[in-house]
């Protein structure tokens, strides 16, 4: 059995994320085929900014929606519900990714709402089904997230909708809304706020359990955050591991990660004998698709340092160096100026600070800023 320790899987990780910046295509970055999140405004485009060789001028203002256009890219709520950068022609399959493969699939997928839907008198996968086609048949042109609430919650039975106490109103349930949209046959509109949606035109994208789908899901999880087990591509999903198990792909490489009994594609297993060395510094945006693996002991071994980085609201940025994710950071804006506040987890090398500073006028330039200033806590 292949044995392996943490700081070798860290490096395999940056190189096979991209994180090298080893061209300047969007629509061929590896982290596309599973998803870039865009949990918070404009993280997405950091996200880009980081991996892409490009001038960040590119990728501010409407340049991105530009670039995004002409890679074939745009937004999805697909993976747990949260929002994602998807390639267009890939919407089909992951749709199909999102219809859970028994009721157990879907109580896990709803998360929090599943003691609501549960007064729907219906089996979860059923409710899922009801609130996807009626969506579907709602959301016939572009429009806001609030309007298309608004219609299609007068069409679904008590559980799938709620009375919300922010909005003075009764709406479609959140988790609902957002795990069926995609199957519903509708898209959102990238980098466009508040979120809107947009129909992909024809019928429902996803209607029956695609078991092929989600094991697709799986294996783009290893390729980026592998060597893993099946319960931490289990919480990518969004599912329990026993589901997840009936998605796990054949063939796989057994690899002793410090202990845990991991697994990776055999075609992954060059790279990460032998990943290129990480010597890199990058300002990472909240929800980066480095953080999302859910084996966080691995990405930082210090759990003291976790519920800095993984909040339930408002997590911070990360500063990779060295093939460790050694600081975290937060940005506010000044005028035209972004002033960039970083507060190390480990000691800051001399060459990282000034790395650092360089990072951070990439991102302010990404996000049409004029400057950028450092300070280091």
């Amino acid at each position: 059995m292949l044995s392996v320790d943490r700081e070798q899987v860290m490096a395999y990780r940056i190189a096979a994320q991209e994180l090298r910046r080893p061209h300047g295509d969007l629509g061929k970055l590896a982290v596309l085929g599973l998803g870039v999140q865009d949990a918070q405004r404009g993280s997405a485009r950091l996200a880009l900014a980081a991996r892409l060789d490009v001038e960040p001028a590119a990728l501010s203002g409407e340049s991105l929606r530009d670039a995004l256009d002409a890679a074939g890219v745009t937004l999805a709520w697909s993976h747990r519900g949260a929002p994602h950068l998807h390639h267009a022609a890939e919407l089909p399959s992951v749709a199909a990714s999102l219809v859970p493969l028994s009721d157990a699939d879907a109580q896990a997928r709803l998360a929090w709402q599943r003691a609501d839907v549960a007064k729907a008198g219906m089996p979860p996968t059923a409710a899922l089904r009801t609130a996807a086609t009626a969506l579907h048949d709602v959301v016939d042109t572009t429009m806001t997230k609030g309007a298309a609430s608004e219609r299609v919650t007068k069409r679904l039975p008590e559980g799938l909708v709620r009375w919300c106490r922010g909005c003075q109103a009764t709406h479609i349930n959140e988790q609902v809304m957002r795990l069926t949209t995609l199957r519903a046959g509708v898209r959102l509109e990238p980098d466009v706020y508040p979120a809107t949606l947009t129909p992909l035109g024809g019928g429902l994208l996803a209607e029956e359990p695609d078991v092929a789908a989600c094991t697709e899901v799986a294996a783009r999880y290893l390729n980026l955050h592998g060597p893993a087990t099946v319960a931490e591509a289990a919480g990518f999903i969004g599912t329990t591991q026993r589901v997840a198990a009936e998605m796990w792909p054949e063939g796989l490489v057994e690899v002793d990660l410090a202990g845990t009994r991991t697994w990776l594609a055999p075609e992954d297993v060059a790279t990460l004998e032998n990943p290129p060395e990480p010597e890199v510094v990058r300002l990472l945006p909240p929800s980066d698709p480095l953080l999302q693996a859910r084996d966080r002991r691995t990405l930082v071994p210090d759990e003291g340092c976790h519920k800095q980085l993984w909040r339930i609201l408002g997590n911070p940025g990360v500063l990779l160096a060295g093939g460790e994710i050694v600081a975290t950071w937060r940005a506010k804006a000044s005028g035209r100026r972004l002033d960039v506040t970083v507060e190390p987890l480990l000691p800051l090398r001399p060459v990282d600070r000034a790395a650092t500073e360089d990072e951070a006028t990439r991102i302010a330039t990404a996000r049409g800023f004029a400057t950028a200033t450092v300070t280091f806590r």
